[in-house]
């Protein structure tokens, strides 16, 4: 059984990160204009350790991948993404772009940025397979992004209505949001702050026994359309609702959405209400994690509470 370790990397792992990159890259064919990876040296690798930070992957306890940081605003982008070729196809790279990732939440960023070249087209599904989404291309190069989740302690339900109401405002029309969470989490506070935000119509309450209701914009924006599949049965019961009607006009939120509102739109808030073990304690744990290429290129940004 292998022994995979991933580590903060320290400038006493430079050398061991130089050789990384420089097996990983030499392996791979010449690309024309030719990659500036060789180029690394233990100072240049010390630096941007020193910079920013990196990780540093061991099997074994041997130096297996490798990959370097550099933080621009409230983005990490990644470099050097490296992995020996003795060491191919272990899980290596999934497990240090996992831990990036990881890195990114803890800092409190927004997204996590890298360039990969189009002309290695297993690096490109590599990176698809990660969730991550093409927003830009430069010549040869292709910019992907993904959006961070963003983990809040939520004290009070003013607090969720305040989180919802700023969140509001990055939301626009054809935007969906599935929310899950215990019965009295707080979905339907959280609903109430996002349409007090979308200034629509109507008193904001659960539409268990109606399904779904549609609260139009009183100051000619999207609608809010919230729906409550608690007593869905599939998707199939979820498609006979003709959401689709409404989707590219409105803000369409589904509480209890999670394993069935995902197949209504390829990008997506998934929200996540936790609340505590002790039923008179107010207090939540709220999860925003975006999916696809519509968050990739911003990320979710809340300001209402310190993140966790």
């Amino acid at each position: 059984m292998t022994d995979l370790r991933v580590v903060d990397a320290t400038p006493e792992h430079a050398a061991a990160i130089v050789a990384v990159i420089h097996h990983a890259f030499a392996a791979r064919r010449v690309l024309d204009p030719p990659s500036t990876q060789l180029s690394e040296n233990v100072a240049t690798v010390t630096a941007a350790i020193e910079r920013h930070g990196g990780l540093l992957v061991l099997t074994d306890g041997t130096p297996a991948g490798a990959m370097l940081f550099e933080q621009t605003g409230d983005v990490l982008n990644l470099r050097r993404v490296s992995v020996d070729p003795r060491n191919q196809s272990r899980g290596v790279a999934s497990a240090m772009v996992g831990c990036a990732e990881e890195v990114a939440v803890r800092r409190g960023l927004s997204r996590v940025n890298l360039i990969a070249r189009i002309e290695l087209p297993d690096t490109v599904e590599f990176w698809r397979r990660r969730g991550y989404s093409v927003v830009d291309r430069q010549a040869h190069n292709l910019i992907y992004a993904k959006a961070m989740p963003v983990e809040l302690t939520v004290p009070t339900a003013d607090d969720m209505q305040a989180i919802g109401e700023e969140l509001a405002g990055q939301l626009r029309a054809g935007d969906v949001l599935v929310l899950s969470g215990d019965l009295g989490a707080g979905k339907t506070t959280f609903t109430q702050g996002l349409g007090a935000g979308l200034k629509v119509r109507g008193a904001i309450t659960s539409p268990t026994f109606v399904i779904s209701r549609v609260h139009p914009s009183l100051v000619g924006g999207p609608a809010l359309v919230h729906v409550d599949a608690y007593r869905v049965g599939g998707f199939a019961e979820l498609d006979d609702l003709d959401l689709d009607a409404s989707l590219e006009d409105a803000v369409t939120v589904v509480e209890w959405g999670h394993g069935l509102a995902e197949g209504l739109a390829p990008d997506r808030l998934d929200i996540v209400v936790t609340r505590g073990d002790d039923d008179s304690d107010e207090t939540r744990s709220l999860r925003i994690t975006p999916v696809g290429p519509r968050w990739a290129a911003s990320g979710v940004r809340v300001s209402a509470l310190e993140k966790n």
